[in-house]
């Protein structure tokens, strides 16, 4: 029983620790209608600039943690509100999830860049000292009560209460309530909605600071990657409590820190159990609420009976410029296409070659998220993920058959395929939210119990690819094969693409993103639609992957893993998920950012800055959600169009280009049409 005991009491503060998070995501959702993915970013920044001024600057502890939780953390949650999410609609739950993924993706690489990337060890308690141990419960010496224990269990038990009472006992948890339901039917009853909504805001960021400064002292070395794994497990005991029962949820993420480090005394180290199952425990959980837990099927059915007052989604640039223009653009472009093409094959510089090829394998792998977010309406987290079972089987089918990665990419694009149907059929009753969290976690699963096992991965440096397993030169140092290749696959995949955007297929998408009731109304099959298109971006991922994996001459799983898969998003997302040419334009434009970073001094944050570029470009998805290129091609084209091609333009299509519509004029409800 002493055994017993001091396995599962340590259990607690851990717990707690994932309580916290979880009592902030639910009083963020509660209060305001966002899932707040960036609430891990805000918990960090908090720890990091307490660390900062205790460590660096010797402030005393108490004026550290009122800079940085009580003023800093409230003002970043206000900043988030009347920036970002004030702008955007209850029912537009996409563009919550891309904007709170961006600033998850962003706030670290920011403060980075402005601080560089300076480790922070042995940051000071707010409470109680955790090398101290204050007594033994019952006496056993096997289950010591230190510093961490005391204070995550008691401000946790004080946070609980606090917003138990908050939301369902007073009048301002009642205005929050009514403000996610209908903010601007809140307001015709009187109330200020705005000023209630930014409460909410300001009173979830304080729980973010005092979480990040809270737990900062648990951390042998401050990372932002710590709070990521806390916030996971805390989403998972925020389903449990179908984000809206605060005391099920604590209950719940308690009983997993008990659990886990219970089964983590007991289990034999070295074990499958030990190294596969214990690590995605939390995901379990998670994947078992989305699918028993029936609250967590509706969490984006609106219930604001003003929704239909949103605006339609404007034209793409393509949909909208004159014809004359549209000749001239074409032409352009296959005449820097053949320049581009030349210049790779002639005197490129083999630093700039090998960016390009990169950039060519990102772009194929983006285009499978035109096609799963732009064509199909749906958000995946996973997509690095089905990357990576492509290029892991390729690698694999090479390493233990001979065969070639061409050959084996097409094995594991099948493969991709395959498991992204399963992931589609499990998900069927999930939308918005509840899919993203159901693929996000299907992408932590495979980091921790698949692409983490030797036998997948090859060791720790990774799958070595052989020269003799692709062929046709393609591992030489020019590039040239590489090139040739790449861009082969890349032509094939979008004129697939572009056959299924204007086919029926690309129809039926356009349909269910308009209205899914009103598609099923006509005789469209929803969930086979639904599984098409998550085959088609798997298979798509898949064969990306291996060309990716052809450019490094190396599998390995920090190529492939979740992280990236959030990532990858957020840059998509900035140019323009719901054109084959934004895709492309993302590849390529990563690359070259990145290599341009290069140049920069260090202090800039290398590829840091990259992601503070791509993460806040993504912030504008709300008010353009066809992207910030696209958004900027159809700005540019009503200029010259106003220019040169308007005289005689008939008053449709002058509408069309000012990004609005004419009388009369049909435009689809929700995404976009089926333009290139």
């Amino acid at each position: 029983m002493e055994q017993f005991l001091g396995f599962a009491i340590p259990g607690i503060p851990y717990g707690c620790t994932y309580a916290l998070f979880a009592v902030g995501l639910i009083l963020t959702y509660q209060a305001t209608g966002v899932f707040n993915f960036a609430f891990a970013a805000q918990a960090y920044t908090s720890a990091f600039i307490f660390s900062i001024l205790t460590l660096n600057e010797h402030w005393p502890v108490w004026l550290a943690f009122f800079v940085s939780v009580v003023l800093l953390a409230p003002a970043i949650g206000l900043a988030f509100d009347y920036f970002l999410f004030r702008r955007i609609p209850n029912t537009n739950s996409m563009a919550k999830v891309v904007t709170g993924i961006s600033l998850l993706v962003g706030i670290p690489s920011l403060l980075t860049v402005i601080f560089t990337n300076q480790p922070f060890y042995n940051v000071p308690s707010i409470l109680f000292n955790p090398n101290d141990v204050y007594f033994h419960l019952f006496g056993l010496q096997d289950v010591p009560i230190n510093g961490i224990f005391l204070s995550t269990v008691i401000v946790t038990a004080v946070v609980l209460v606090a917003m138990v009472v908050l939301m369902r006992y007073t009048s301002l948890g009642l205005k929050m309530r009514g403000a996610v339901e209908s903010r601007r039917l809140v307001q015709l009853d009187g109330i200020n909605a705005d000023r209630v909504v930014a409460s909410a805001w300001a009173i979830s960021s304080l729980l973010a600071g005092l979480a990040g400064v809270l737990l900062a002292p648990q951390f042998a070395q401050l990372q932002p990657e710590n709070y990521i794994t806390l916030m996971v497990t805390a989403i998972a005991a925020a389903a449990w409590g179908v984000l809206r029962s605060m005391p099920t949820a604590a209950l719940v993420a308690i009983g997993l820190g008990i659990v886990e480090l219970t089964a983590e005394g007991y289990l034999p180290t070295g074990g499958i159990l030990y190294d596969s199952v214990l690590p995605v425990l939390p995901m379990i959980v998670l994947v078992a609420a989305l699918l028993f837990v029936p609250g967590m099927r509706s969490l984006d059915d609106t219930k604001d009976p003003l929704a239909s007052v949103d605006p339609p989604t404007p034209p793409t640039a393509a949909a909208s410029r004159a014809p004359t223009m549209d000749k001239i653009i074409r032409v352009a472009f296959y005449v820097l296409l053949v320049a581009f093409a030349v210049s790779m094959l002639t005197w490129m510089p083999r630093t700039w070659e090998g960016v390009f090829n990169q950039g060519i394998a990102f772009s194929v792998i983006f285009l499978s998220i035109t096609l799963i977010t732009g064509m199909g309406g749906q958000l995946s987290l996973a997509q690095a993920t089905l990357a990576g079972i492509g290029a892991f089987t390729a690698g694999q089918l090479a390493s233990h058959f001979g065969l070639s990665l061409l050959v084996g990419g097409i094995v594991g694009a099948a493969l991709a395929a395959g498991v992204a149907v399963i992931l589609a059929l499990v998900s069927l009753r999930l939308k918005g939210l509840g899919l993203a969290l159901m693929t996000l976690a299907a992408a932590l699963v495979f980091d921790q119990a698949v692409f983490s096992r030797t036998a997948v991965n090859g060791g720790q440096s990774g799958l070595t690819l052989k020269s003799k397993w692709a062929g046709l030169g393609i591992f030489n140092p020019n590039g040239h094969a590489l090139f040739v290749v790449g861009v082969a696959v890349l032509v094939v995949v979008t004129l697939a693409i572009l056959q299924i955007r204007k086919g029926t297929i690309g129809h039926y998408l356009g349909a269910m993103r308009g209205s899914e009731t009103a598609a099923a109304g006509i005789g469209i099959n929803l969930t086979w639609q639904r599984v098409m298109i998550f085959a088609l971006s798997g298979a798509v991922a898949g064969i990306g992957g291996t060309i990716y994996s052809l450019f490094q001459t190396n599998v390995n799983a920090n190529s492939f893993n979740a992280e990236l898969s959030l990532v990858f998003v957020v840059v998509v997302v900035t140019t323009g998920v719901s054109t084959v040419e934004g895709a492309i334009q993302a590849g390529i434009g990563l690359t070259v950012i990145e290599q341009l970073v290069t140049y920069l001094p260090g202090r800039f944050g290398g590829n840091s800055l990259v992601f503070v570029l791509f993460a806040f470009g993504a912030l504008t998805y709300a008010s353009h959600p066809e992207g910030v290129l696209e958004f900027q091609k159809r700005t540019w084209t009503t200029r010259f169009d106003r220019l040169f091609f308007t005289k005689g333009s008939p008053p449709g299509l002058a509408a069309a280009r000012d990004g609005g519509p004419s009388p009369g004029t049909a435009l689809p409800a929700t995404g976009v049409g089926p333009h290139e």
